[in-house]
């Protein structure tokens, strides 16, 4: 019965993750074809089909070594939907730029706290797929708030960061963007110091904070 249990608790884990990720790289490219931008649904990005998001690095290989090393939660990401930005400012100006950098995290905040209200429901299974349903609930909750909360540090090239960039464009806030300009290059080193020291748990608490109101 453990065995079975194990099998449904990766199944749920692996479903909740994909759900989570590929969703929030559909709702970039969702957005800016609001906005006028054809590029990912010309490219397909659009479909709910995960083979054409699969990045075989963030989508396979991290989220396996980080379950095989017991990493207190999975992570990862799927391949980026192309977005033409110059043609969503043309349309729609900066905050509009804005509601495309923020599509995706909002995706996955909408996800978590929907996902949190089948908590009570599904919290007592009393079958194979009651449990499966409780672990797909539970971890939906958790992966959709761990990479809503991870993509609005600002980053480059993280949400968060894209986000900053264009309000401050649309402010004239020139000293931030000259910033984010000048920090651009070594986003991801400063991303990966954050990930791998104890700053991550700083950077990461307003996640454990939500995810504790949410499952509770």
């Amino acid at each position: 019965m453990s065995s079975d249990i194990d099998i449904i608790k990766i199944a749920a884990i692996v479903l909740s993750l994909m759900v989570a990720i590929i969703g929030h790289e559909i709702m970039h490219g969702y957005a800016a074809y609001r906005f006028g931008d054809s590029t990912a649904k010309d490219a397909g990005r659009l479909s709910i089909n995960p083979i054409v998001h699969v990045d075989p690095i963030g989508t396979i290989v991290v989220p396996l070594l980080l379950y095989i090393s017991g990493a207190p939660f999975l992570f990862g990401w799927a391949k980026p939907v192309p977005v033409n930005i110059r043609t969503v400012i043309y349309n729609g100006g900066y905050m509009a730029a804005v509601a495309v950098a923020l599509a995706g995290v909002t995706y996955n905040f909408a996800l978590a706290v929907a996902a949190s209200l089948f908590i009570g429901v599904v919290d007592q299974p009393t079958s194979l797929f009651g449990a499966f349903l409780a672990y797909f609930v539970m971890y939906t909750v958790i992966y959709n708030v761990v990479l809503g909360v991870f993509n609005l540090w600002p980053f480059p090239p993280l949400d968060g960061a894209n986000a900053l960039r264009y309000i401050s464009m649309q402010f004239r806030w020139q000293g931030i963007v000259d910033l984010l300009n000048k920090i651009e290059p070594i986003g991801m080193i400063l991303l990966i110091i954050v990930i791998a020291t104890p700053l991550s748990q700083w950077f990461f608490m307003p996640a454990m904070w939500m995810i504790d109101l949410l499952l509770r």
